[in-house]
C-alpha cells in the first residue's frame, strides 16, 4: 500500500550547499523532516553541481518520511551563465545586455527538455529564446525552425 502523502515542498537551493538555515530548515521542519538527513542526501545528490541553483520537489508523508527529485537548473540561470553576466537587464527592451547564438539556445533547451511544459525541441529553443528577450539577451544568427 501506498505511503498517504502530507506535503509537497519546492525549494530551489544551490547544488552541493544545503543546510538546516532558512529556506531549508523553516520549510522542511514545519513538516516535522528531519533537516539533517535531507541536507546529507541533498548534498551527496548534487556534489556535481556545486554552485548551480537546483530545484527540488520534496514529497512528505504522514509518517515524516520523505523524497525529493531534483531538476535542472533554471533556464535564467543558464542563460547568466552562458553570458557571463552578473544578471538579467534593468531595461531589457532598451538595454542588451549580452548576445547568445542559436547554438547555446538549442543546448539549454535540450538540457531543460524534460523539465518544461513542452512537446518539441523547436517549441522548447522558443521558450528558451523568449527567455533570453525578457533578460535583455540578444538571440542572434538564422533561426532554425519556421515561424
Amino acid at each position: 500500500m501506498a505511503k498517504e502523502v502530507a506535503g509537497l515542498i519546492k525549494l530551489q537551493i544551490k547544488g552541493g550547499s544545503a543546510n538546516p538555515s532558512p529556506p531549508v530548515g523553516p520549510a522542511l521542519g514545519s513538516k516535522g523532516v528531519n533537516i539533517m538527513d535531507f541536507c546529507k542526501q541533498f548534498n551527496a545528490r548534487t556534489q556535481t553541481m556545486a554552485g548551480k541553483v537546483v530545484p527540488v520537489v520534496i514529497t512528505v508523508y504522514a509518517d515524516k518520511s520523505f523524497d525529493f527529485i531534483t531538476k535542472t537548473p533554471p533556464v535564467p540561470v543558464q542563460l547568466i551563465e552562458a553570458t557571463k553576466v552578473k544578471s538579467g537587464s534593468p531595461e531589457p527592451n532598451r538595454k542588451k545586455i549580452g548576445a547568445i547564438g542559436w547554438d547555446v539556445v538549442e543546448a539549454i533547451a535540450k538540457d531543460k527538455m524534460q523539465d518544461m511544459n513542452a512537446f518539441t525541441l523547436d517549441s522548447a529553443m522558443k521558450m528558451v529564446a523568449g527567455t533570453a528577450r525578457s533578460m535583455g539577451i540578444t538571440v542572434s544568427g538564422e533561426v532554425p525552425f519556421t515561424k
